[in-house]
């Protein structure tokens, strides 16, 4: 395909990026690779929505015996608090479509703006428009790529978009409805699977929209690369973070990159939305690893890989965790009655009467009791009958989203202050993991609830006190 240019930017320039090869909207397979009737498709691996929790209603007198104490987060951990429904779910498994629908590119031209509409109208051509000025934009075509699965990420419900994520606010729960304003992107990001061994992942910012397309505005960050192509960063920005050593019992956070439309690796820029580029970075890739953090503005999603969710606790080891934990009967040390952890299966409205609570400050754990209020401190504040620190009161929850745990460690550690409960490594780690937020912030956050860490390690180990008998 030929465009006409316009005569004030000079003659109609085409530069081949790749063999120009088939451009028709049918999909093709690769030749073998597909699965045979019977047999589970390839998974390359899974998404996870950090923060997927609902903040539950107050507790009555009748729930409890005692005078009704502060709001209580309920985690939901593995479905969001509407519960998971089609293509907006907290997880998402990524596995090989039955015919490839990956795209490459294939063909630049300059073109006049005003013929951009005209040039795009073709929904069965992939393309990306980068719009240099009122007279002048460059628009990339992209052709099948018979060796790629491409899967998009954003906020619109359009049937292109694989994984529909809303905003997950801190302290847990997701911004939903008209009127909450979401600053993640309606075609935020694509991730290209190869269709063959070792299955490597590929993210990049912006997803195609209904017309098979990506569009950068004129005030987008855009710019030519040396080779004479070109590249961008959407609005809000796609971040990347890998962490060092893998995600296992020896990983510590990596450093957070920014990821272009074309699947190059920046630092950040100033802010969030500046126009101005930060610094290629020549040594990275966008390659995804097993525990890579994908930020959307909004949203934080967990990568993890098939071998890496193999190393990772099943909902069976944790339930064994949580009725070993219950079989050693820890006690109240002030009211000596016994403690428990709940079913998950009973749901998370209101903590039980048998749940335990900690003064995160200390950690030392309790049944609910309505003494060593601190009002002048706060409305959560209470004083630890045991050691005297003061600071927030909370219920403990099991962690039950497997796949954000280094280890199959027993449940130790406790974030402050939302309360959720894992192995020591999966505590520290997050604790030390400072998650986007806003235009330049960094926040940690419990990721099963997404609450702001507080104090001086964000978590905090539990001291249970056995049974007197």
């Amino acid at each position: 395909m030929v465009l006409e240019g316009n005569p004030e930017v000079g003659s109609p320039r085409t530069s081949d990026l790749q063999h120009r090869g088939n451009k028709g909207s049918c999909v093709l397979s690769s030749p073998g690779e597909d699965a045979q009737p019977g047999e589970d498709p390839i998974k390359y691996g899974e998404l996870i929505v950090l923060g997927c929790c609902e903040e539950g209603g107050e507790e009555t007198e009748a729930q409890r015996g005692e005078v009704t104490g502060p709001r209580a987060h309920s985690c939901y951990n593995g479905c969001l608090a509407s519960g998971d429904k089609g293509r907006r779910r907290s997880r998402l498994a990524l596995s090989r479509r039955p015919h490839a629908n990956g795209v490459k590119p294939d063909v630049l031209h300059h073109i006049s703006t005003p013929l951009v509409s005209k040039a795009l109208s073709n929904r069965g051509q992939h393309s990306i428009s980068y719009t240099l000025s009122r007279s002048h934009s460059v628009i990339v075509e992209y052709t099948h790529d018979s060796d790629t699965d491409m899967f998009q990420i954003g906020r619109s419900t359009e049937n292109m978009i694989d994984f529909v994520v809303t905003d997950t606010s801190p302290g847990g729960g997701a911004a939903e409805g008209p009127s909450a304003q979401s600053t993640i992107s309606r075609y935020a990001c694509r991730i290209l699977c190869d269709r063959r061994p070792p299955y490597t992942a590929r993210i990049y910012a912006a997803g195609f929209d209904a017309s098979s397309n990506i569009f950068l505005g004129e005030r987008a960050a855009k710019w030519r690369t040396p080779d004479g192509l070109m590249d961008g960063l959407t609005t809000n920005g796609v971040l990347v973070m890998h962490p060092a050593g893998g995600f296992s019992e020896d990983s510590a956070p990596g450093v957070w990159r920014e990821i272009s439309v074309c699947g190059n690796v920046y630092t950040l820029r100033d802010s969030r939305s500046a126009q101005q580029r930060g610094k290629l970075v020549e040594n990275e890739s966008n390659v995804l690893q097993d525990g890579s953090l994908i930020d959307l503005c909004g949203a934080t999603l967990l990568w993890r890989t098939p071998a890496g969710l193999l190393r990772a606790p099943t909902l069976k080891q944790l339930e064994a965790q949580r009725q070993e934990a219950n079989a050693a009967r820890p006690q109240c040390p002030v009211g000596l009655s016994t403690l428990a952890f709940p079913s998950p299966a009973r749901g998370r409205t209101a903590p039980d009467k048998q749940q335990p609570w900690v003064y995160v400050r200390c950690g030392h754990v309790h049944g609910y009791h309505g003494w060593g209020c601190r009002r002048e401190r706060g409305p959560q504040e209470r004083e630890c009958p045991l050691c005297r620190l003061v600071g927030p009161y909370v219920p403990l929850w099991l962690g039950q989203e497997a796949g954000l745990c280094l280890d199959p460690g027993p449940p130790s550690h406790a974030f402050a202050p939302c309360g959720h409960v894992c192995s020591e490594k999966t505590a520290r780690y997050w604790a030390q993991t400072p998650l986007p937020h806003g235009t330049h912030a960094f926040h940690a956050a419990c990721p099963f609830c997404g609450a702001w860490l507080t104090g001086e390690h964000g978590c905090v180990r539990l001291i249970f006190q056995g049974p007197l008998d």
